[in-house]
């Protein structure tokens, strides 16, 4: 049964990403079957924050959903931004409309970057020492991969591109946790995250336009 779940949780979440890098609604309701399969799969191995990640992944798909579709509505009721920034953030000539891959981006400032960077050591001390408490087998590993991932999760939702760069080290993380814990499928399935990441970088880059 639970090699059922993981081959379950590496197909919807395969299509999780597909729909991610497309910057498609309907992700966020992938994401809810997605997260709840992978409730139950760590929480058998006994990966406590890997489990908590997923409740929060399953509260913020709802946020995630209502946010997009507000953004959406913003996209097509104002013009694209044409000023140099926004051009230099878009990796692009010009922001376009017209672009059938375009997707939507906001401006990452050192704000935001130097209060994520806090929370992630600090949640990452608290929520660690209480893991290995409760016998989490990988206690600190899985914690900072457990932070780090409801950081860019939280990034995404507020269509950073730079949400891209945390997933991949985040990703790399988690290979390495679910390898050692000998969860082939769950390997597999971030392995091939780790690598829709970089392409969804690349993507975001080359196709996005800032909105207000």
């Amino acid at each position: 049964m639970d090699t059922f779940w993981e081959i379950f949780t590496l197909v919807t979440g395969i299509l999780y990403i597909i729909l991610e890098i497309r910057q498609k609604n309907a992700m966020w309701g992938v994401g809810v079957v997605t997260s709840l399969a992978a409730m139950y799969v760590f929480f058998t191995k006994g990966l406590y924050a890997s489990f908590g990640l997923n409740c929060y992944y399953l509260i913020v798909s709802f946020i995630g959903l209502w946010q997009w579709r507000r953004d959406s509505r913003a996209v097509l009721s104002a013009p694209p931004s044409s000023d140099a920034e926004a051009v230099s953030v878009a990796g692009s000539a010009g922001d376009s409309a017209d672009d059938p891959l375009a997707v939507r981006l906001r401006i990452l400032n050192w704000k935001v970057v130097a209060v994520s960077a806090v929370l992630f050591a600090v949640l990452t001390l608290i929520l660690g020492w209480a893991a290995e408490r409760l016998g989490d087998p990988m206690s600190h590993l899985d914690v900072a991969v457990a932070v780090m991932s409801a950081i860019a999760t939280v990034w995404l939702s507020r269509c950073y591109k730079e949400q891209w760069l945390l997933w991949i080290v985040a990703d790399l993380m988690s290979t390495g946790l679910c390898l050692a814990q000998n969860m082939w499928w769950m390997t597999a399935l971030y392995g091939a995250y780790t690598l829709s990441a970089a392409y969804g970088y690349i993507h975001w880059k080359k196709h996005g336009h800032v909105i207000a």
